[in-house]
């Protein structure tokens, strides 16, 4: 079946039918506009209190609005239309939406602190960007730590207004409740998940296959897809009863599409063009991060340290190593397994058909994003 999705068809020999380019076009405009009026008003209040603080946090709404696929929201948003069907207004569940991409700037922001990455969406990263207003500035003290600094209170801030803007939503009281239940899982399966990342990270050798994908479900696929489904799936404000079988499929497709998405990320990790993925190359063998794609390719025959720092040179090296192993290859069949897991799930879901259509497009772009 993902062979046939690929090819662009769905089981049967059937054409595959894209979300409608005006419609993703419209959620996604629906949702910066949100994010521009919300933050537009937060920027003020902060500028009121003093110039500086404004500053900090114009920097803070330049890094939320500087692009991104905005994936949370839209699989929130099917999550929702597959359940209330297609004649409910948008308007009332934009600032949920919303929520979600702020706490995804949340997780990048203190992500990038303890990778010190350097670009994020092809522009420096919240640390660099402060620590070069540190030093623009002529200020004293150390400006790499003013910039980590001030990187972590952004991430912070953006949690708060996340909360914030998830207030504005017009909700029942018994809707608010499940809608604040499953957003603040998500939260906690994310901060579990970076943990967990950041400890492979530090014990290399200790670390397994398991582990990685235990990373990749927790870290990426729990409030990349999963979460935001089933967000989605409690913005609509039905019963357990009424939403059971809707709620199991969700699952099944967000951990499957979303273990798929960190897999896809760990070869752009590695092979990624830094003009289209808009991060250096090679950042995670620079890191030495374990991931999934590193711990098969050792599986595999791979004996490169992941403990001592490499040279541009062996990282080039490395690259090849893991090529030459079948390490990629194997990690492409486990996205294209997981991909047609996810598609299976939704396949006798009681969910409407164009949220049907929707998801299934999602599963094949948000996993095969050009290198």
């Amino acid at each position: 079946m993902a062979n046939d999705i690929l090819a662009g068809k769905s089981r049967g020999g059937i054409p595959r039918q894209p979300l409608p380019a005006l419609a993703a076009e419209g959620l996604l405009k629906a949702v910066e506009g949100t994010l521009e009026d919300f933050l537009a008003h937060q920027v003020t209040a902060l500028d009121e209190v003093d110039p500086d603080l404004g500053g900090f946090a114009r920097t803070t709404r330049d890094l939320v609005l500087a692009g991104g696929k905005r994936l949370r929201p839209t699989f929130a948003y099917w999550g929702w239309r597959g359940v209330i069907g297609t004649n409910e207004p948008i308007g009332q569940v934009l600032p949920a939406l919303g929520a979600l991409e702020l706490m995804h700037t949340f997780a990048l922001v203190h992500d990038d602190v303890m990778d010190e990455s350097v670009t994020r969406r092809g522009r420096p990263t919240a640390h660099r960007l402060f620590a070069a207003q540190h030093r623009d500035a002529g200020r004293i003290g150390d400006a790499t730590r003013f910039g980590a600094s001030s990187a972590i209170l952004v991430g912070d801030l953006c949690l708060v207004w996340a909360d914030q803007l998830l207030a504005q939503t017009a909700l029942t009281t018994a809707t608010l409740f499940a809608v604040r239940a499953c957003y603040d899982r998500m939260r906690i399966e994310a901060v579990a998940g970076q943990y967990l990342d950041v400890l492979g990270e530090n014990q290399p050798a200790q670390w397994s296959l398991d582990q990685a994908l235990l990373v990749a479900r927790y870290k990426t696929a729990s409030y990349t897809v999963q979460r935001p489904l089933q967000f989605g799936l409690a913005l609509a404000g039905r019963s357990r009863d009424e939403t059971g079988a809707i709620d199991e499929a969700y699952h099944r497709y967000g951990i499957a599409v979303g273990e798929a998405f960190q897999l896809r990320d760990d070869l752009l990790g590695v092979y990624g063009d830094p003009a289209v993925t808009g991060k250096p190359a090679s950042d995670d063998l620079r890191t030495g991060k374990p991931t999934a794609l590193l711990m098969i390719a050792q599986q595999l025959g791979a004996s490169f340290d992941l403990e001592t720092p490499a040279t541009a040179d062996q990282l080039e090296h490395q690259a090849e190593i893991i090529v030459e192993t079948g390490a990629v290859a194997q990690v492409e069949s486990l996205i294209l397994q997981r991909v047609e897991q996810g598609v299976a799930a939704l396949a006798g879901a009681p969910i409407h058909d164009d949220a049907r259509a929707a998801l299934t497009e999602l599963a094949v772009t948000a996993t095969h994003r050009p290198a």
